[in-house]
């Protein structure tokens, strides 16, 4: 099996990071503790933007020139919020989240994909919240992400006592993910920066960046 190298480890900007987005050169991460969002300079990990928002973030994605954030309003319904950079967040430009429910959010093209982890299953959404597909997945998930057009995940077992990087076919009917690397247990969140992934370690407040190394000879 190949092998995680951990590139960086920073402290997260806030309490209980989850989800990580890479927009115009920053790295935005949304803490659950203080409801948040943040803008980071991955250079020199500090804050450019600081965002507040009307519930803790599950998940965050660029997608048509703004920022989607999954956040919970009310008895835990999820709502999808576009959020553009340098602007306040206007709490009326947001839809429902299908079902209302929905965690991890990923895009790729012209299409979002929302975990729906009650329902063990990818929503394949449009900028109005609209599902074009379900995709159902075999294992419960920790972060969702795209690389050069391919879909990886977080898969974890019932408990998250495993928790492993893999590769994922959304074009599959049912697709079951393919194990590339084991992960830390407090993983949780998957971006690319176009040369490494990042991921949040949640209980521990901290940001990490890896690569996925194949094992030596």
């Amino acid at each position: 099996m190949n092998a995680v190298e951990t590139l960086a480890k920073h402290a997260a900007p806030g309490g209980r990071p989850q989800p990580l987005a890479f927009h115009d050169g920053m790295l935005w991460v949304g803490c659950w503790d203080e409801a948040r969002l943040y803008a980071l300079d991955p250079a020199s990990w500090t804050v450019r933007e600081d965002v507040a928002l009307p519930g803790k973030p599950y998940g965050i994605a660029p997608f048509e020139g703004a920022l989607r954030i999954v956040i919970p309003l009310g008895d835990d319904d999820r709502y999808l919020y576009r959020f553009v950079p340098g602007r306040p967040l206007d709490e009326a430009d947001r839809v429902a989240c299908p079902q209302l429910t929905g965690s991890h959010l990923a895009a790729n093209g012209s299409s979002l994909y929302l975990v729906q982890q009650s329902n063990r299953r990818i929503v394949q959404i449009d900028a109005k919240g609209e599902s074009a597909r379900e995709i159902p997945l075999a294992t419960r998930c920790g972060g969702l992400g795209f690389a050069n057009g391919r879909a990886y995940v977080l898969a974890a077992d019932a408990d998250f006592d495993v928790v492993e990087f893999a590769s994922l076919d959304l074009d599959a009917q049912a697709p079951t993910p393919t194990t590339l690397a084991p992960m830390d247990v407090e993983a949780r969140a998957l971006a690319y920066d176009g040369t490494a992934w990042w991921t949040s370690h949640r209980e521990t407040n901290e940001i990490v960046r890896f690569r996925v190394e194949p094992p030596r000879s």
